[in-house]
């Protein structure tokens, strides 16, 4: 059950669910139950139709019967306070029950219901009804959500077995409403008894019934365990001590020669064992405590499920059932009790809460150096591991180093357990330190995309690693991709972001087509190269196929037109060569150009 609500006990005795005292399969006797009455199931036959024939109400359907109602029960509550009120309808996982919940004052005007369920249980449950599964699945259809209330309000509970064959239910009520008001949530005025409601104890415990009257001259006690009722020989005063679940009768004598009839059923469920757990050692890098493996030390031979387990942080806590903690509870650095409490799912003010255990929660290791390291290939070693050391702390590297940092020259994978021994409790962690070895970067190729509106520029290189580019003394940029570059001479940059150096080169960005046509119609006749004005002094040579040199071009140079000698040159790819004067006021020839282009006829 989760911690948001409170079970309160209204109590189930399957033992004794053939006792007609507690079944009513019609509305207008509804059994009357409130904050400490248990409630037994066990129907038997067909009930009354009290939907006057109708095939549905609310959620619920005709059955085989003919008719809504089979093998039904009716119940009815009045409520005391002002809360959020539910329950849970217990039963063997192989039947199929439904129910519906009526705000009404009269059974001749139910109305639609507020709370109805009429899902088959395929999924062999064993609860249903308002608020939450007792067992904590929220997997489970047959639950509705909480009803709010108010006091005074007067509801009809109807339950009906849609199979025809059952061996009994229980009822047990719950919600936040029985934390606020636990004496008065339900109102037990609406039972008018001498004993008062039907009771429910824990198997641990008696029960003394009281039957005190005035103007009495005599008392006889009666018990009936389903064989009907016998006399209890010598129990002749006004009270009696119960330790037996049975249906009581009292008989009580007046004076004036009458008598008063009164009988009552009282049921004990079997009272959990909270069984010794050990205590719990953790360190803090482990994150939670799974408290769902301690239920087998705590429940020991006990059905789970027939006893529930939670875990609380004090025993007044564990004592009223609430502030359950989280299954997967999260750790904290230091000691810890933690208590256990055991409660009877059938009937939760059946509970043990006499078992603990000490949580010790010690503190693991701080890494706080770099796990994954770049070497150089040109660097003879690095230092890795903890350069700030904890004086608390051990280390033991697989190197069979045991100091807290190394120096390596080779990659590969290098760990260190970490052990810190502050507290005693030797919390290690392994840590693993990745070292790979960092190349220097290289220009492959550069892919100059000119003669555009736009030139641009693409820094290749074949090297593996963590780079960054620019061009010119611009900021550098994760890509090698440029747009919008000037003609002219232009410096591109590779820069390796472990430290591990960059490289530089100079390009020429200049434009020139591809192929030119020299026929004498005014398009494309002569082949040239645009954006030699930015270069200082610029020499071009082209050749033919056999490297003749057939044309010397200059700054003030007009095209070629593709002759020799005034001879026109054949259809064939012509090479060229560009060179200039650079800034240190050497002639250099321009790199990665193509050089390449056609003449065409």
């Amino acid at each position: 059950m989760k911690g948001k609500c409170a079970l309160v006990l209204l109590g189930l005795i399957l033992a004794i669910h053939s006792l007609s005292a507690q079944v009513s399969a019609d509305c207008a006797s509804a059994i009357p139950i409130c904050s400490d009455t248990p409630v037994n199931g066990g129907t038997q036959g067909f009930g009354v139709d009290d939907f006057n024939g109708a095939s549905e109400t609310g959620c619920l359907e005709e059955t085989s019967s003919g008719a809504v109602e089979s093998n039904s029960a009716w119940y009815r509550f009045r409520t005391g306070a002002s809360g959020e009120l539910g329950f849970n309808i217990g039963f063997d996982t192989d039947e199929d029950w439904d129910f519906a919940l009526y705000k009404a004052t009269d059974c001749n005007d139910l109305g639609e219901p507020v709370r109805c369920n009429f899902f088959d249980n395929s999924d062999e449950e064993a609860y249903m009804g308002v608020g939450e599964d007792p067992t904590g699945s929220t997997d489970t259809v047959l639950y509705e959500k909480w009803l709010s209330v108010e006091p005074g309000e007067d509801y009809y509970l109807l339950i009906n077995n849609f199979s025809n064959t059952n061996s009994g239910f229980s009822i047990q009520f719950t919600g936040r409403i029985f934390e606020t008001n636990p004496d008065d949530a339900l109102d037990c005025s609406i039972i008018d008894n001498l004993l008062g409601p039907p009771v429910v104890a824990c198997d641990n415990e008696t029960f003394v019934l009281d039957a005190d009257t005035d103007d009495a001259n005599d008392y006889s006690w009666y018990r009936d365990t389903g064989a009907g009722y016998q006399l209890l020989s010598g129990e002749t005063a006004s009270t009696y001590e119960v330790s037996q679940s049975a249906m009581y009768r009292v008989v009580v004598g007046l004076d004036d020669g009458s008598s008063i009839v009164s009988d009552v059923q009282v049921a004990f469920t079997e009272a959990p064992t909270s069984y010794l757990a050990s205590d719990e050692t953790y360190c803090s890098d482990e994150g939670y405590i799974d408290l769902s493996q301690k239920d087998e030390e705590v429940l020991g031979p006990q059905d789970p499920e027939k006893v529930r387990v939670s875990y609380h942080r004090s025993l007044s806590e564990a004592m009223e059932g609430i502030n359950a903690l989280p299954r997967e509870y999260p750790l904290m650095i230091g000691t810890e009790t933690i208590f256990a409490r055991t409660t009877s799912m059938e009937n939760s003010g059946c509970f043990d809460a006499t078992s603990q255990f000490e949580l010790t929660v010690g503190s693991s290791p701080l890494v706080n150096f770099e796990t994954d390291v770049y070497i150089c290939e040109s660097r003879d070693a690095i230092v890795i591991g903890d350069l700030t050391p904890n004086p608390d702390y051990s280390y033991a590297w697989n190197t069979g180093a045991d100091s807290p940092s190394i120096g390596i020259t080779e990659e590969g994978t290098y760990s260190v357990i970490i052990t810190n021994t502050a507290d005693g409790l030797n919390c290690s962690k392994t840590v693993n330190v990745e070292v790979v070895v960092s190349l220097a970067p290289k220009i492959t190729e550069v892919i100059i995309d000119d003669l555009r509106p736009e030139n641009s520029v693409e820094i290749i290189t074949d090297i593996t690693g963590e780079f960054e580019f620019r061009i010119d003394d611009g900021p550098f940029q994760p890509d090698g991709r440029f747009t919008n570059v000037a003609p002219g001479i232009h410096t591109v940059t590779i820069n390796d972001r472990k430290g591990c150096g960059q490289v530089t080169e100079t390009i020429t960005v200049v434009g020139y087509v591809k192929f030119f046509t020299p026929n004498g119609d005014g398009v494309n006749d002569e082949w040239e190269i645009v954006g030699l004005d930015a270069l200082e002094d610029p020499l071009l040579h082209i050749f033919d196929r056999y490297g003749k040199v057939l044309r010397v071009m200059d700054k003030s140079s007009l095209g070629w037109n593709g002759t020799y000698e005034g001879q026109d040159l054949p259809e064939a790819d012509y090479w060229f060569r560009l060179s200039y004067i650079d800034p240190r006021g050497q002639r250099v020839e321009a790199k990665y150009l193509n050089a390449h282009f056609s003449l065409t006829r």
